[in-house]
């Protein structure tokens, strides 16, 4: 919503970003001529100045991200099954398929200061019946050049971090086939195994109060699933807990940190720092 439309042929690359501009060939005419830069309108500090390049060739179009942030690549192929859905992440290259392809840049738009939702891209791969000879639109640049800041993430060694973490591990370690989401005690259970403490989570409310606070960071306010009114609460809960891996609320890399602390017996201090206390 809001993306403008660039229309590209053969041998024709497009640049997409937040501030793509930079990025284009300076010193090869001939190159100059066939990119293009495409910026995101209303784009969250966080998204990288390039995210994706679509290069368009003789017979297929391909699609490289070169971005810290997050995406999906879902389409439809002739295949039986219909649909797929690809996580993205920086150096991927997928091909796209014939239609239309949808990648969701997840909390890739910026609608409050600190408030982010999910930006979708539309990618029409089509076999033109006769040559386009219109000109594509091209945004202004980013003249200030502004530094890419750091994603939204909830605070390393918090109680809300460690919820998430357990409530996301399934997804971190490759099972996520996993039948159902965490209950309240499994995840007391498994902070109170990392930590040897797990400050007031044995209290089912005060678990329950930490997963809103993860799925508020990880949707943002506007689609936050509890400020939805529907479904079961036990979906919203395997949502929260696929959407935090996602978006790398919570990574594999913390899930290895958090291991190595809990195996040299220093869950409670982990790298020297001392976690805040919560009532």
């Amino acid at each position: 919503m809001g993306v403008p439309t660039v229309v590209l042929g053969t041998g024709e690359t497009l640049l997409v970003g937040r501030d793509p501009h930079p990025a284009l060939p300076d010193d090869d005419a001939d190159a100059q001529l066939r990119s293009t830069a495409l910026t995101l309108p209303r784009a969250a500090p966080h998204v990288s100045r390039v995210v994706g390049e679509i290069v368009v060739g003789e017979e297929v179009v391909r699609l490289r991200w070169r971005g810290s942030t997050e995406a999906q690549l879902s389409s439809l192929f002739d295949a039986p099954g219909g649909a797929r859905r690809v996580a993205l992440t920086d150096g991927m290259a997928a091909l796209l398929d014939e239609g239309e392809n949808h990648v969701l840049l997840l909390r890739g738009r910026q609608t409050a200061p600190g408030q982010f939702t999910d930006l979708v891209l539309v990618v029409d791969v089509t076999i033109p019946a006769v040559p386009d000879d219109a000109r594509p639109w091209v945004p202004d640049p980013d003249l200030e050049g502004a530094v890419t800041a750091p994603a939204p993430r909830l605070e390393r060694w918090s109680r809300e971090w460690y919820v998430a973490l357990a409530l996301a591990e399934p997804w971190l370690v490759g099972a996520d086939d996993y039948p159902r989401p965490a209950s309240n005690r499994e995840i007391y259970e498994r902070v109170l195994q990392w930590r040897g403490h797990a400050w007031n989570l044995e209290r089912a409310q005060r678990v329950d109060d930490a997963i809103r606070v993860v799925a508020r960071m990880a949707f943002g306010p506007a689609d936050d699933p509890f400020a939805q009114g529907g479904g079961r609460v036990q979906n919203v809960r395997f949502a929260v807990g696929r959407r935090s891996a996602e978006v790398r609320l919570v990574t594999a890399d913390d899930l290895a940190v958090v291991e190595a602390a809990r195996a040299r017996g220093e869950g409670l201090n982990p790298e020297g720092s001392t976690p805040r206390a919560l009532s």
